[in-house]
Formats: structure tokens, sequence, C-alpha cells
């Protein structure tokens, strides 16, 4: 079956997108995923995304890393929303369904402002810090970020069974100003360093604007540049997370691949 497609990218992190409004991968979509996504064998992808039709949103959001598996990606979401304007299904506003919970979005140029949900108090982790932005992230501070072995460490910590049974993303950040910092992420499911991680950055900035006594935090990654702002109340949550950065169209095409028989 042929597949037509389009390569979005947010800050370096890249993604598939698929209107999935009338098409399926079938019930058994992981190896269909892994084979688009395969960078030397397929289109080449950190992830891929479906926009699916849902009664109650403007549209859901699919989305599967690059091994298949599923989670929240920060920079996937402004990425599918920018693809649904593209599809005509939004235009500047809107609120969508992603497998952490609703959230809104507002387009301007090629910038999306993303709302992520709420966050519980960041915990402490010996001198390292852990949050959930709709996915697990593990964040260290570091010296000289730009030669550190983001990838030796990340993968370590990434796959510490006793401390994390379902592994997680790692963070390392190293701070520029008071209310800017430099972030490399080893991700889950890409298992690999990407060149910019949404939810990554947000934990990142949560913990910093904590240090700082800041709501609104820059970031600078090896693929661009990105800004969380935010609120923290008085129980120690964090609310009106907005992560805002680029989202832009790379490409499009058709792939051929044999998908199974129970797809559309």
């Amino acid at each position: 079956m042929d597949i037509n497609f389009y390569k979005y990218q947010g800050t370096g992190n890249d993604f598939i997108m698929i209107d999935g409004r009338s098409f399926s991968l079938g019930s058994d979509p992981i190896p269909y995923i892994q084979q688009l996504c395969h960078r030397k064998f397929g289109i080449g992808a950190d992830g891929l995304i479906l926009i699916k039709a849902h009664a109650d949103y403007d549209f859901e959001m699919c989305y599967y890393n690059a091994d298949g598996s599923q989670s929240m990606c920060g920079n996937g979401a402004r990425c599918a929303v920018a693809f649904s304007s593209f599809l005509g299904i939004i235009d500047r506003t809107t609120s969508f369904l992603a497998i952490d919970g609703p959230h809104t979005a507002e387009i301007s140029g090629n910038s999306v402002a993303l709302r992520m949900g709420d966050v519980k108090e960041i915990e402490y982790i010996g001198k390292d810090f852990f949050a959930n932005t709709g996915s697990p992230h593990h964040m260290r501070f570091v010296n000289e970020i730009e030669s550190f072995d983001v990838v030796g460490t990340g993968r370590a910590i990434r796959n510490d069974s006793e401390k994390y049974p379902e592994g997680t993303n790692v963070n390392f950040i190293s701070a520029i100003s008071a209310d800017t910092i430099m972030v490399r992420t080893y991700e889950r499911g890409v298992e690999d360093e990407t060149l910019s991680c949404g939810t990554g950055v947000t934990a990142c900035a949560l913990v910093y604007g904590e240090i700082e006594q800041k709501n609104k935090i820059n970031i600078q990654t090896p693929g661009g540049n990105l800004q969380v702002s935010f609120n923290k109340i008085e129980d120690g949550n964090f609310q009106e997370i907005v992560l805002t950065g680029p989202a832009e169209q790379v490409f499009s095409g058709t792939i051929s691949v044999n998908v199974p028989s129970d797809a559309v």
C-alpha cells in the first residue's frame, strides 16, 4: 500500500506525519512504525504521528517513538498542531487530545505555543532531579555540556532497572544565564541523543526556574531554541505550562509498505 506522509521538525526533533482520519496501520502498527522511522531503510524520524478524528476535540494525536512505543512528545505535539493547520482541521487555536490528556495550542507564523499538562512537585534524587511532564525525565546539571558523553551516561541512567523499571528519558543541563539554559537529551524509545526534546526541556525549565525563582526560561538545544513559561502554586504543583518554539514542514512524499490485512 502507498502511504502519503509529511515530514516535520521542531528544533531538530523530526517526525513522520500521517493523516489518520481515513487510514490506519492496523491492530499491530509497531513493525511498520519501526520500518518507516528507520533512517537507513525507511523515511527516517524520531517518531511517527497519526492525526485522528475525535468527537470531542479538534483532533487526536497518536504519537509513536521510533521503536513503536507510545508516549507524550512536546515537540511532536507542536508539529501535530502545525500539520493539522496545514490539513485545514484547525485555524490559529486548537484543543486536541494526546496520550496524557487534553491540550490547547496557538499558532503564530511558524511558532506553536503548546499548553502542557500540570506537573506535580519535582523529585530530588541526590544531586539530580526527576519530573514527569507527560513523559518521565531524569535531569542532571553538568559542566562542559558540549563535550559531555550524553549517549553513554544517558543510556546507563535510562537502563537503571532498579531506579526506573520502565526506563526514563535523561536530560543534561548547563546554566548560561539566570533565565537561559542549554539542554541535551537521551531519549527513551529513540535510544540515542536527539537534537531536542519538548517534554525534556519543559522538565528542565521547571527545575531551573525553581532554582533561579523565574517563571519563564529560555532553552538552547542542539536543534534550536525553545521557551517554557509556567506558574507554581502553593502546593508545589506547576500549572499553566506553555512550551513555545518552531514547527516546520520539511518535505512530503509517498512510500510503499506491506501493511497488515486489517489496515484501512
